[in-house]
């Protein structure tokens, strides 16, 4: 079974219904590991909580939703990976390695952080990072 990393953008839509939902959840059942990072986290429960306050959950969903999130990482379905300096320092390589893409410095991270754990799949849902990922001869599982 092949494994991926799964941006914020990709994951999003596992938890939270919307366009592709469905799509994303046949794909996150079709891999193991999914990865995801200490920043993919964070920016879950910036997502969530930003999506609350715009009246687009409320809180008992969000609630469900963050518990689910945080479910499924102590069930091992989704697997974090570390931050590392060398991860960081991928990341910062990559900002300047493509100028053509206007990569984004958490996006950046991201994919130093799949570089630096030999992770080759990533799943998105964004057009910036697939192209990004691309450039750096990496599958993408899109979901635009």
């Amino acid at each position: 079974m092949p494994s991926a990393y799964f941006d914020t953008s990709a994951l999003a839509k596992w938890y939270v219904n919307e366009s592709r939902s469905e799509d994303v959840e046949e794909y996150v059942t079709s891999v193991y590991p999914a990865y995801i990072s200490l920043l993919t986290k964070v920016e879950m429960k910036s997502l969530v909580a930003r999506r609350a306050r715009e009246g687009h959950l409320d809180l008992l969903t969000q609630g469900k939703v963050i518990a689910t999130f945080e479910g499924d990482i102590a069930g091992g379905h989704l697997v974090l990976l570390p931050h590392t300096v060398e991860s960081f320092l991928i990341a910062e390589s990559l900002l300047g390695s493509h100028p053509e893409i206007p990569l984004r410095s958490l996006d950046a991270m991201h994919l130093g952080i799949m570089q630096a754990a030999g992770i080759t799949t990533l799943a998105t849902a964004d057009r910036v990072m697939a192209q990004a990922a691309e450039a750096l001869g990496m599958e993408c599982q899109t979901f635009f």
